[in-house]
């Protein structure tokens, strides 16, 4: 008999934790595991899901913002539906999910809740009450749940002091696929069109994939790309990914005059291909997981930047594998942008040791068969 699996996310677009979803539950052994994905939202992650010919069904109030009376009604649309689909596995992912769907998976007699923590929403810049408030709730999810995955050992160990819960926390790095590069030229055919522009020969561009939130600290590279562009007319910025901050960094673009410089392009399907197209890849977050974008974009052989919070310091050690920054610098970002910018053989060495790094310690056969030896276990 087939093992039911219910995949639980609270938002639907194709972030990081949303990959991880469909990642997994798209390769499952189809002869072992009877596979579904409830999902809060309409985005293209059910699209996807679809097209993959995996069931998925919607919750109508499960949204990231804390509300009670939505908070409410997800907890009591959970429970119906796991009284309706009996699953033997729940596998939530995200906090508001995950706080919601243990709770009612408990009281549902669910045989075993496994919540995956792709990072802590209490690392976010928030007020302390409310980061308290989260973190309490945060715990009591571990606590309901009967395993929770961290992504990282960054992720676990924020959870050195909480009580109760030391054996019932694994770390199951995220592991990535290679995704199906577009060709150099391709990438920049594309991506220029997007734009509706074209960059010359000399060109250095620099990528970012990511949602447009807060916690990517996108801001804080606009203004890197603020100090140096007016000194050096090679160098352009593009930013793939949609979310809740497109407007404000739009008018960041514009207060600095960075038009025809720093382009953002909005939700790009299948972003992964157009890394292709860069000569370095920057990610300035806040608070991180293990970013999956991170080792596509080693995958790529691309010379990184990124920020040295939560798990990127695993992935990357600087000046070896890629260059870390602290969160927050601007300036700390230029200088880094500048230094790979005229030293091509460190740009190469490093794209070369992080592709490496990648293919020997974060392939996604190993996040597949780790998490399958969990689902095992009921």
């Amino acid at each position: 008999m087939k093992t039911k699996i219910l995949f639980i996310i609270t938002k639907s677009n194709f972030g990081g934790a949303q990959k991880y979803v469909y990642d997994i539950a798209t390769n499952l052994p189809v002869e072992k595991f009877d596979v579904t994905v409830a999902v809060g939202g309409s985005g293209i992650l059910i699209q996807k899901l679809t097209d993959a010919h995996i069931r998925t069904i919607p919750i109508s109030s499960l949204v990231r913002d804390i509300k009670t009376k939505n908070d409410l009604s997800a907890f009591f649309e959970l429970w119906a539906l796991f009284r309706k689909e009996r699953p033997d596995i729940v596998h939530l992912n995200s906090a508001k999910a995950g706080g919601v769907g243990a709770l009612a998976g408990r009281l549902a007699g669910i045989p075993q809740i496994i919540f995956t923590a792709h990072g802590w929403a209490f690392n976010e810049s928030r007020p302390y009450t409310q980061r308290t408030m989260i973190k309490f709730f945060s715990w009591i999810t571990v606590i309901l749940a009967h395993t929770t995955i961290a992504v990282s050992d960054a992720v676990k160990n924020n959870t050195q002091k909480w009580p109760w819960v030391s054996k019932k926390i694994i770390v199951v790095k995220n592991g990535v696929r290679e995704p199906d590069f577009y060709s150099k030229q391709e990438a920049h055919t594309k991506l220029f069109a997007y734009t509706n522009t074209m960059l010359p020969s000399s060109a250095f561009i620099v990528g970012t994939i990511a949602e447009l939130h807060k916690n990517k600290g996108l801001s804080y590279a606009i203004e890197a790309f603020a100090e140096i562009t007016p000194l050096d007319p090679n160098l352009f910025y593009f930013i793939l990914g949609g979310g809740e901050e497109k407007e404000r960094l739009d008018a960041l673009v514009k207060l600095h005059k960075l038009e025809g410089r720093v382009f953002l392009l909005g939700f790009v399907d299948e972003a992964a291909r157009f890394l292709s197209a860069f000569h370095a890849f920057l990610l300035p977050s806040l608070t991180e997981g293990l970013p999956l974008v991170v080792l596509e974009a080693g995958l790529a052989r691309l010379p990184i930047i990124a920020t040295n919070v939560g798990g990127l310091p695993e992935i990357i050690k600087h000046n070896e594998t890629g260059l870390l920054v602290p969160s927050c610098d601007p300036r700390a970002i230029a200088e880094s942008l500048k230094n790979l910018q005229k030293n091509t053989l460190l740009r190469e060495q490093l794209g070369q040791k992080i592709r490496a790094r990648i293919e020997g310690e974060f392939p996604f056969k190993n996040t597949l068969t780790q998490t399958i030896s969990l689902y095992k276990k009921i």
